[in-house]
């Protein structure tokens, strides 16, 4: 099974260098996988909190994984949950699809010296199915279904429209992934979660940025 967290990733990393090229992934990989689970209808937003429907494993490790820790947790805020699942979760979502023959890992050196990983397209078909969505929702200005609305709203939280459409008018596309995330694309549950998750990815990630900013200005 392929997951809105393999995609995001996947659309993430160069497939030339096989490094990250996307700011704060895994505040990303977070909301993706809130949104695989409230599609699922295994979690919904209630009184701006996350509240667990339905405790019943998905087959996906790292979905269930979360899933169980939502369900042992008390009801916290979207944007709370984005970061405290996405954390660490990067390389668990590496390790996994290099086992699943995704990816394949690479030991490199830069400079020859400065020891690197590298993650690069074994089964280059995976993200190209993302792309060629994303690229067709796009140019139609709507997406077809749930899945490719929910991967188009986190690329444009993440800031991500230069990473997956180089060479195309950003701010066109900017404005065309944000109506899509916001569309009447489907049922009202997904569209709630879509738009929940998009706004709880933003908030972290600009988030993220001042503590980092503010950091650096201390130093």
């Amino acid at each position: 099974m392929v997951s809105l967290v393999d995609e995001l990733l996947l659309l993430a990393y160069d497939d030339a260098s096989g490094r990250n090229r996307a700011y704060h992934l895994e505040l990303g990989l977070g909301g993706a996988v809130m949104l695989e689970l409230a599609m699922a209808e295994r979690i919904d937003i209630v009184d701006k909190k996350v509240h667990v429907l339905d405790a019943a494993p998905t087959g996906d490790a790292i979905l269930d994984e979360v899933l169980r820790r939502i369900d042992q947790d008390k009801p916290r805020k979207p944007e709370v949950l984005v970061q405290r699942v996405g954390k660490g979760l990067t390389q668990t979502v590496l390790d996994d699809l290099v086992e699943r023959g995704v990816l394949r890992f690479e030991r490199d050196r830069l400079l020859g010296v400065f020891p690197f990983n590298r993650y690069l397209p074994d089964d280059p078909a995976v993200e190209a199915d993302a792309r060629s969505r994303l690229t067709a929702a796009v140019d139609a200005g709507t997406a077809p279904d749930a899945r490719t609305a929910a991967l188009a709203s986190l690329v444009h939280a993440l800031k991500m429209h230069s990473i997956v459409f180089p060479g195309r008018n950003q701010r066109e596309v900017r404005k065309v992934l944000k109506a899509i995330g916001e569309g009447a694309w489907g049922g009202e549950a997904a569209r709630k979660a879509v738009e929940v998750t998009q706004t709880a990815v933003m908030m972290a990630v600009m988030a993220a940025a001042a503590a980092t900013a503010a950091s650096a200005g201390s130093s």
